[in-house]
């Protein structure tokens, strides 16, 4: 089993644990600050009423992006982190 397959299966688990679903979670990535990258994470979470919210780091060459949205059950959630992780290069999941 691959490192990212494992983190997934713990992640999995502690949602499960930790929250009654369907609920709001909270996305946190973190990007080199380049419009292009930030909008792709943007339109993985349209039409899903997702509050979107960007900020600079102090010397603007990275940007996180928190993203609240209301997800189904943990699968969902995790289905998004890899779509994230595939489709945006450069992309760090908090």
């Amino acid at each position: 089993m691959s490192d990212s397959e494992e983190f997934y299966k713990k992640l999995k688990v502690q949602l499960a644990d930790t929250a009654l679903w369907p609920t709001a979670y909270l996305y946190k990535f973190i990007v080199p600050t380049d419009d292009t990258k930030i909008q792709q994470i943007e339109s993985i979470f349209d039409n899903l009423g997702a509050v979107i919210s960007t900020k600079q780091s102090k010397n603007g060459k990275y940007t996180s992006v928190s993203i609240n949205v209301r997800m189904k059950n943990p699968d969902e959630v995790i289905v998004k982190y890899k779509e994230i992780s595939s489709k945006v290069e450069g992309v760090i999941s908090l």
